[in-house]
């Protein structure tokens, strides 16, 4: 069975720092482009960064720019988000996906998903 799963997520304060997980089973997560998508309450559910399969490429939305960084680590299999400078605004459920390039990122266009992992930032 080919599954995504996100961990790390939980309850920061502003300021604050998470780093989120994304891992697979039945799927090499190295071979594809992880994108990290997230959804506010009421909102519509946004992308935040996506990595390229060989790291040569990411992109970051604007309001991350500075405070996020998304790596591979090909050992493990696995990619990661880190989360600096959280602000409440940053509170979602964070997804990451799968998918053969970031071009499918930008559409949210991508093959498999995770459940989700929730980020709070309050005080």
């Amino acid at each position: 069975q080919l599954q995504v799963v996100e961990s790390g997520g939980g309850l920061v304060q502003p300021g604050g720092s998470l780093r989120l997980s994304c891992a697979a089973s039945g799927l090499t997560l190295n071979y594809y482009a992880i994108g990290w998508f997230r959804q506010a309450p009421g909102k519509e559910r946004e992308g935040v960064s996506c990595i390229e399969p060989n790291g040569s490429s990411t992109n970051y939305t604007d309001s991350v720019k500075g405070r996020f960084t998304i790596s591979r680590d090909y050992a493990k299999n696995t990619v990661a988000l880190q989360m600096n400078s959280l602000k409440p605004e940053d509170t979602a459920v964070y997804y990451c996906a799968a998918a053969f390039s970031c071009n499918y990122y930008f559409r949210h266009a991508m093959d498999y998903w995770g459940k989700g992992t929730l980020v709070t930032v309050s005080s």
